[in-house]
Formats: C-alpha cells, sequence, structure tokens
C-alpha cells in the first residue's frame, strides 16, 4: 500500500498537533525523516515471521538470552 509522501507543511502541523514548536527550516528535514521511517516500517509489515515466537516468549520460558548492547 503506497502513501503520498509527508509534505513539510504536514510535518509542521503534525509537529503542532503534539505540541512541539517546529521551526521552519526543519520542516522538510523532519518530513524525509518522518518518510524514511514510514518506509522502514511498511517494509517490516511485509515479513513474514512464520512461527517464530516474539523475544517475550522465549524470556518467559526459559530460553534468556545475555543481554548485550554492544553497537
Amino acid at each position: 500500500m503506497s502513501v503520498p509522501d509527508l509534505t513539510p507543511r504536514e510535518a509542521a502541523r503534525w509537529a503542532g498537533r503534539c505540541g512541539l514548536s517546529l521551526p521552519a527550516d526543519r520542516h522538510a528535514p523532519v518530513a524525509a525523516t518522518a518518510q524514511y521511517i514510514h518506509s522502514v516500517v511498511a517494509v517490516l509489515r511485509e515479513l513474514d515471521f512464520g512461527e517464530v515466537p516474539p523475544a517475550a516468549h522465549r524470556v518467559h520460558h526459559g530460553e534468556e538470552e545475555p543481554l548485550d548492547a554492544a553497537v
């Protein structure tokens, strides 16, 4: 499903609805970032995880993995 691109004006309007004051020079970068995030989420929604249980399921069933914050 294709969604029209978020315009800089719409980005400013949505920011205002959330109580954020967005300077005019930030409208376009914020719109571009939001559009990129939307495209990534769209790809993730298309993935088929089949029978893979959520991570919380593994933790509650004794399969806890060690935490690693390495990037």
